[in-house]
């Protein structure tokens, strides 16, 4: 079993997969006072993890909490809804949204008329979302992250060749020495999206979590494969780029909680503009092109080749994806439109919701027309004419 590990591995790690022609590990052993990376440094982003584990924890419940507080950031009253056994059974073990004949068996199960089940549905529904404070806390944790990701990359790279002609970043490929600071910046970042691993199921859940979570696992391989076969020169300019535009959400996101409109519309413009910039011109008419058609002039391609461009085709996808939510939520800044909301998250319920219903219905009926069991019928106007007596 042993051996055909060893054989498993040796056949993985060879040469003519993850190098051109004529190259290989053994050009990236230290010597002459040259360091090169190595695959056992990536162990470090663990520990790394954990320590921004602790330190979220400490900055949310000490920093961010005073500047939400600063901000004005205000918890909305919730109603909870009242102790039921039949009803919470329902929620816990089958579902949050009972359909229509659900809600009438649970009426006559639990004593309630059908509009109070509905009602505390509802309410039980608003007690698992999370607070405004939660939210908060998470974004400007976050924010924090990223800004200061952003500033110290640029910093790192902004005397740097490649950061001005990109096609510099293959200069000498692959026996490129590692620069200290490329060694910090590289083990942060990694240690940062781990952590957003290890803390995915206690942090707020948006409608893109599927693809939050491709996005994390996809950005943590081709983090660490370009560390491990030495792209580390196009890996320091993804990274910035996609540090360039989070920063700008997330301060939205701060805005937006704190009912602070006018800034939260401003921050979300410019953000829209960094995003679409960075992420659908800069990365794929820059970096992608670095990468995927430059290399071709040099090396013949290898499979090394194919899995890191994969990678950085993944990663576009899902910034188009998430490029057709901002523009949806772009629209909201038409007139007559006051915030932007964040098109991920899920609307809290509130009991005029009900009223808004229930008028939607009145008015569905007075023109004519009644919705039953998923098909339209036509209602007698002396019908219509008596209910307007009875109103």
């Amino acid at each position: 079993m042993l051996m055909w590990l060893s054989e498993l591995n040796d056949w993985v790690w060879q040469d003519r997969l993850w190098f051109p022609g004529g190259l290989g590990w053994a050009d990236l052993k230290d010597r002459d006072g040259l360091v090169f990376a190595k695959g056992s440094d990536l162990w470090v982003i663990f520990p790394i993890a954990v320590c921004f584990l602790i330190i979220r924890q400490l900055f949310e419940r000490t920093v961010a909490v005073q500047l939400a507080s600063f901000l004005g950031v205000r918890e909305k009253t919730r109603v909870r809804a009242a102790q039921n056994t039949t009803l919470e059974s329902y929620f816990c073990s089958c579902s949050k949204f009972p359909i229509q004949s659900s809600v009438e068996d649970l009426s006559k199960k639990s004593g309630c008329s059908v509009r109070q089940v509905q009602r505390w549905f509802r309410r039980r529904r608003n007690q698992e979302r999370p607070s405004q404070l939660k939210k908060f806390r998470e974004a400007s944790w976050r924010f924090t992250f990223y800004l200061l990701a952003f500033i110290a990359g640029l910093g790192a790279l902004i005397d740097k060749p490649w950061f001005y002609d990109m096609k510099e970043m293959w200069n000498g490929f692959p026996t490129l020495p590692l620069l200290p600071s490329q060694y910090w910046y590289y083990m942060i970042e990694l240690g940062f999206y781990v952590s957003l691993l290890f803390s995915v199921a206690t942090d707020v859940k948006r409608k893109d979590f599927k693809e939050q979570i491709v996005h994390h696992v996809a950005t943590i391989l081709l983090i660490s494969f370009s560390w491990l076969v030495n792209y580390i020169r196009a890996g320091t300019l993804i990274m910035l780029v996609h540090d360039a535009s989070d920063y700008l959400l997330e301060s939205a996101k701060m805005f937006n909680y704190a009912g602070w409109r006018k800034t939260c519309n401003y921050m979300f413009i410019l953000f829209a503009a960094v995003f679409i910039l960075t992420r659908l011109v800069i990365l794929p008419f820059w970096i992608i092109h670095t990468t995927w058609v430059y290399p071709l002039t040099i090396y013949p391609p290898f499979f090394g080749f194919y899995f890191f461009n994969g990678l950085l085709f993944v990663l576009q996808c899902l910034h188009i994806f998430w490029a057709g939510l901002i523009l949806r939520m772009a629209i909201k800044f038409l007139p007559g439109n006051d915030i932007v909301e964040d098109e991920r998250s899920d609307r809290e319920e509130t009991d005029s919701d009900e009223e808004v219903e229930d008028r939607e219905r009145k008015d569905k009926t007075r023109n004519g027309f009644v919705l039953q069991n998923g098909n339209c019928h036509t209602v007698l106007n002396n019908n219509h004419q008596n209910h307007r007596k009875t109103e």
